[in-house]
């Protein structure tokens, strides 16, 4: 049986209208659910991480990339310590929210491909990114990225959160017009010295996909056990106008100032906190490393 994690908030109410609907097609396709709606930020992590607790392991999360993230983080870190064949979680999804950016690495149908995989009971290993900063850590399955993306993901979600494709754009024009260029200090696994050039923006991806439609890491698998890491350098105004449509389709990552490689694990050398996106959401941590959890869940796509 799953446990359907409902944000009936996502994409600016759009699941409170479709969420109905959706979850009778599936009880009437034979899958047994169990439904809880989440009312404030975090209240998903908690209703998973307890759900997890009293030994359910199948979970449904209804919303938009920000849900699956709080799902996730109520996961992790307990699962690792039971995560062997037969018990290790399993993850659905209904992408009835805004952003719906991991579901894009198998399929551009949405809410219909997520349905099919259901109903079919289709799932596959996905590895978990791991983050340690400071104050603890966090879990996560498509991205972290810092930098400009960062950036245009906080003018976004203060700005713009309910203004869905048309938000992204106006954020990315605004991030623009305050372009930053500046290091932050990482390392990657089995190089001796930290890369403390300035850069546009660094991410750390385990899925193809962000933004919705955004092709950062065209690489990137979910179950390689490694971190897709893209780092592009200090490009300026004009050369990053004219590469917008990389981002889309995947090809900033020929630019000169580009790179693109695979670790098991970068470190951070940074001198306190600094503004970070991780799956949709906005967050200022003092990083400090991410590894990878190879195939520690199940998702369901």
């Amino acid at each position: 049986m799953f446990l359907a994690i409902i944000n009936p908030a996502a994409g600016g109410g759009r699941c409170r209208k479709l969420v109905g609907p959706a979850l009778e097609r599936l009880r009437a396709g034979g899958i047994e659910l169990e439904t809880i709606e989440t009312h404030a930020p975090g209240e998903a992590t908690r209703i998973a991480r307890e759900a997890y607790a009293r030994g359910q392991r199948e979970f449904l999360a209804i919303g938009g990339d920000g849900t699956s993230y709080e799902v996730i983080n109520g996961l992790y870190p307990d699962a690792l310590a039971e995560n062997v064949e037969g018990n290790i979680p399993t993850l659905g999804f209904l992408p009835l929210g805004t952003g719906n950016s991991f579901l894009r690495d198998f399929g551009d149908q949405g809410v219909e491909h997520a349905m099919e995989a259901l109903l079919a009971r289709r799932s596959q290993p996905c590895d978990v990114l791991r983050l340690m900063h400071r104050e603890g850590t966090l879990h996560y399955i498509n991205l972290l990225s810092v930098g400009f993306s960062a950036d245009v993901n906080i003018l976004r979600q203060r700005r713009f959160q309910n203004a869905g494709t048309l938000g992204y754009w106006v954020s990315i024009f605004l991030g623009l017009a305050q372009l930053k260029r500046r290091p932050f200090p990482v390392r990657v696994a089995g190089e001796g010295e930290f890369d403390r050039r300035p850069c546009l923006f660094l991410s750390f991806n385990n899925s193809k996909f962000t933004g919705g439609t955004m092709m950062i890491a065209p690489a990137a698998a979910t179950d390689d056990g490694l971190i897709d890491f893209i780092r592009w350098g200090p490009i300026g105004r004009a050369g990053l106008v004219r590469n917008l449509g990389g981002l889309y389709d995947g090809t900033h990552v020929k630019h000169r100032l580009a790179e693109s490689k695979k670790a098991s694990r970068i470190e951070f050398d940074l001198d306190g906190p600094i503004d970070l996106m991780v799956d949709g959401e906005a967050l200022t941590l003092h990083c400090e490393a991410i590894d990878v959890l190879p195939g520690a869940l199940k998702v369901v796509v």
